[in-house]
């Protein structure tokens, strides 16, 4: 039982090295050795757990698609029946969830280098689509404001919180999340219904 605690520890410590690794040099700039270094764990312990960088590229992917999956649930549990609303607190915590998750940064990463991982725009991207939907036919949009433009403009935004968290005033005052946050509610007095 120890050893399978330790082998699952082990493996955990093999994947966000990775993750950060992935994240800070992508897929092509980053070895095997590099991520052992990383992970302060021998290369035979990396290789027992994964049989090449494709494999443990696959389990990062899986892991940071499992936070946003994770996250989308929570989301909907919090859901409070204004789809407007909604919608921007899911972009926000999808942006919350980039910063604070290296394997979901590095998720979105390496689905722009490896067409075959799983991309986390996938998961989120119906979401968005559903709430922008439902917040026009429920009359929270401005009347030209097309749900396929909305979904596209938070599409943007998160992909755009994405590129400004690796900047280097990602966080604190002023940083990547106050700055959404103020971009949505200028968005809001642009697509919002009128009141």
């Amino acid at each position: 039982m120890v050893q399978q605690e330790r082998a699952v520890r082990t493996r955990g410590t093999a994947v966000q090295a990775a993750a950060s690794e992935f994240y800070r040099a992508g897929y092509g700039g980053t070895s095997l050795k590099a991520i052992s270094r990383a992970a302060g764990i021998s290369m035979g312990a990396v290789t027992f757990h994964f049989d090449s960088k494709a494999e443990l590229a696959e389990a990062v992917a899986e892991e940071g698609c499992s936070a946003v999956r994770s996250a989308l649930d929570e989301a909907a549990d919090r859901r409070r029946g204004k789809a407007l609303l909604d919608l921007g607190n899911l972009m926000l915590e999808l942006a919350r969830l980039l910063r604070d998750d290296v394997t979901v940064r590095a998720s979105a990463h390496l689905a722009r280098e490896l067409p075959d991982i799983e991309d986390w725009t996938s998961l989120w991207h119906p979401v968005v689509a559903e709430l922008a939907r439902e917040a026009y036919d429920k009359g929270e949009l401005h009347a030209a404001a097309d749900p396929e433009r909305v979904t596209a403009l938070v599409a943007h935004l998160i992909w755009g919180a994405e590129a400004a968290l690796r900047g280097t005033h990602a966080d604190g005052p002023g940083g990547a999340m106050d700055q959404l946050e103020g971009i949505w509610r200028l968005v809001l007095d642009g697509i919002g219904a009128e009141r």
